[in-house]
């Protein structure tokens, strides 16, 4: 009579494997169980980008909530900036170290950066009325404009059509937004005006540069045609204040989380189908009761089919932009997620919190539009 072998626990599938056998580079390996006569018994996760791990932890950096983060537009690096008046510059790929960390360029809370489109220039604004440029190589600051008289809480920028100048566009407090040269060859001037008449949480501009979407504390997002000087329309929906705008990677969309929970996409052809713009309405991340300025983002490894809000749940939520079906809720932070952003070229999610510290993850791949 044979003695029966030990049956298998029920936490794990058996695989059988030869000994040559290693797993993929692209699947991380992780065991089932501590016995030692089970070591067959493993899962693999597959991977989807090239992080060092699906989930990364960037700590340590700042003693404030983090308010705005971004990849560049390489993908290769991240900054991010704070109430805690500084900006921390971070590797996306291992080690993930974070080599700079400036804490000079304000003297109070940063509240919007963005990374030059052409060129290693860092744009900061704060409350201190102030808009930095900084060339992240050096280290040196580039220029330093008194910009607005009331607190800065946006901007946004675009290569100008056939003239190769960067412009940046400012929001603020004072109910005004402005436009200003980029680069190292600009002006101390703005090179326009817009008196909207409220305070501007948000702006964005359009994919050709001629039009600047501002949200506003009057619930509307008016659009500005940069060249004629004028607001041209303005789209409505929202019932409290916008809190961000960004425009979809083919141009076409343009999406809106607001005070009131309630995060609208926006059709901004020049040929809408319907007559109030509205593309879809998608719930699910909580704006909370602390007014603060969420930022959303849409995906561009897959063309924009994702997009993606931070909420006071202290997670964040991504949908399916054509089903509006929420596809994930991700935890991991313990304050409210305040910034999020998408990799340019691969799966990979960032986000900022009130915690003070920015979480990188990697989803499934869209198919591409």
């Amino acid at each position: 009579m044979s003695k029966r072998p030990t049956p298998p626990s029920n936490d794990g599938a058996l695989v059988k494997r030869s000994r040559s056998d290693s797993p993929p580079r692209n699947e991380m390996v992780i065991s089932t169980s501590g016995d030692d006569r089970q070591k067959g018994l493993i899962r693999s996760v597959k991977r989807t980008s090239n992080l060092e791990a699906p989930i990364i932890s960037l700590s340590g950096a700042h003693s404030g909530e983090i308010v705005s983060c971004r990849f560049d537009p390489t993908g290769q690096n991240i900054a991010a900036c704070s109430t805690d008046r500084s900006v921390s510059l971070w590797r996306t790929y291992p080690p993930n170290t974070n080599y700079g960390l400036l804490s000079s360029l304000h003297k109070a809370p940063i509240l919007d950066l963005q990374w030059s489109l052409y060129s290693p220039i860092l744009y900061t604004v704060g409350a201190d009325h102030i808009l930095n440029m900084m060339n992240v190589t050096t280290g040196q600051r580039i220029r330093k404009v008194r910009a607005h008289r009331g607190i800065i809480n946006t901007l946004d920028r675009t290569m100008a059509g056939g003239a190769g100048i960067e412009l940046v566009a400012t929001g603020s407090d004072d109910g005004t937004v402005r436009i200003w040269e980029g680069g190292e060859e600009g002006e101390k001037t703005s090179v326009a005006v817009f008196e909207i008449g409220c305070p501007v949480t948000s702006v964005c501009w359009s994919a050709d540069g001629q039009n600047v979407y501002v949200g506003a504390l009057d619930n509307e997002i008016h659009v500005y045609d940069s060249r004629k000087r004028e607001q041209i329309y303005s789209l409505t929906g929202h019932t409290d204040t916008p809190t961000s705008l960004a425009l979809s990677p083919n141009g076409s969309y343009l999406l809106s989380p607001s005070f009131s929970s309630q995060v609208i996409i926006h059709d901004v052809r020049p040929f809408s189908p319907a007559p109030s713009r509205i593309h879809r309405v998608l719930h699910g991340a909580p704006a909370g009761f602390e007014n603060a300025l969420l930022k959303g983002a849409w995906s561009k490894d897959d063309g924009g089919r994702r997009v993606a809000v931070g909420g006071a749940d202290r997670m964040v939520c991504i949908w399916d932009v054509e089903s509006g079906r929420v596809l994930y809720k991700l935890p991991g932070h313990k304050g409210t997620v305040t910034a999020v952003d998408f990799h340019p070229k691969e799966p990979i999610i960032l986000t900022g919190s009130k915690d003070g510290t920015m979480l990188m993850g990697e989803l499934e791949p869209g198919m591409a539009i």
